[in-house]
């Protein structure tokens, strides 16, 4: 069942980790390689304060982007900014979706995200903890996928099972950790059966890792769409 106020309780801890992080980078670290391809640290760091304020907006029942291209285009502007600026943009931004999560609302109304997507209102502050956690890696900074907190890696790694079920270009896999199993895509056929650490599971899911860590049966490891 989704605790939209746990929820968002694990929100302002991760990025309250997220931000003492990024407070030791200097401009010149901000500028260097994240681990995202084609994207610096300040470029994660540009789309943690505008993911914020998207979902303050879907929270409130505007449209998430005003389109793809203006927020492609408000990531680059605010990419190179300086330290100081991300800093205060985190912190301003993380506080302005931390004020709407407090407000009263129907959580369990229909929102529309990105693309069309829709999900219940409950699960918003859920999608920004994957984006604070997930980012927090992708900064290489020394928060890796082990460091994860042990509930949200099982919630994460059902949520993107759930989001590949169903699809045809999924063969029907079976996923094993030692936290637990998940089913996924599609239907037609034997299984295959793939078996790992949780963070490596959850890093295969996310586009994170390659899966080489993980072991299979039944079949070669299946290759996932990109999120």
């Amino acid at each position: 069942m989704i605790d939209h106020a746990h929820d968002l309780a694990s929100v302002r801890e991760a990025t309250g980790r997220l931000q003492n992080a990024a407070a030791h980078l200097d401009n010149a670290a901000a500028a260097e390689p994240s681990r995202l391809p084609g994207w610096s640290r300040g470029h994660v760091l540009a789309h943690l304060s505008r993911n914020a304020d998207a979902l303050v907006n879907v929270l409130r029942g505007l449209p998430m982007y005003v389109s793809g291209e203006a927020r492609d285009a408000d990531i680059e502007r605010d990419a190179p900014r300086p330290m100081s600026a991300h800093l205060d943009d985190l912190r301003e931004s993380a506080g302005r979706f931390d004020a709407q999560g407090a407000a009263p609302a129907d959580w369990g109304r229909t929102v529309e995200l990105r693309n069309g997507v829709t999900d219940r209102a409950a699960r918003v502050p859920f999608r920004r903890l994957v984006e604070v956690e997930l980012h927090h890696v992708d900064l290489g900074v020394g928060y890796e996928l082990e460091d994860l907190p042990e509930e949200f890696t099982g919630r994460e790694t059902d949520f993107l099972a759930r989001r590949f079920s169903g699809l045809a270009s999924v063969p029907p896999t079976r996923i094993v950790t030692g936290a637990g199993e998940w089913a996924t895509g599609g239907t037609d056929g034997p299984p295959v059966t793939v078996t790992g650490t949780p963070a490596d599971v959850v890093g295969w899911l996310a586009g994170r890792r390659d899966g080489a860590a993980l072991r299979t049966s039944g079949g070669p490891l299946p290759v996932l769409p990109p999120l």
